[in-house]
């Protein structure tokens, strides 16, 4: 009787291997969606920044930047914080290409996008 219940649960295994359950229907996985998702929200707040907000304030509407650099100009000191904002290359790695610069000008949001990044050159 074991070698028969043996088989057939070995059978049914074989069977089920090649099933795939979709849970949320969208074809995608859900870290494809967690990281659209969080695109979506960056240019959402991107898109309601204002000049002059601290460092701060932009740290608080906009979470943990995806990228950091720091720069000192003269007297300026200059902080870029890179958010994700676009997908170029579907590699599950982000790059500075697929992130919006916000720059910050002695603790003061002064511009943001390549526009203002290229003042810093």
């Amino acid at each position: 009787m074991k070698p028969f219940i043996l088989a057939g649960t070995l059978g049914l295994s074989l069977l089920l291997s090649g099933c795939v359950i979709s849970v949320d229907g969208d074809g995608h996985d859900g870290y494809q969606s967690d990281w659209q998702k969080k695109e979506r929200s960056n240019r959402k707040e991107v898109a309601r920044l204002q000049p002059n907000l601290s460092t701060g304030e932009v740290m608080d509407r906009m979470g943990v930047a995806d990228f950091s650099e720091f720069v000192k100009k003269g007297d300026d000191q200059y902080h870029v914080l890179y958010y994700r904002t676009q997908r170029k290359d579907d590699d599950g790695v982000t790059t500075k290409d697929e992130c919006t610069p916000l720059v910050i000008k002695n603790d003061q949001l002064v511009g943001w996008g390549d526009s203002a990044l290229n003042m810093l050159n």
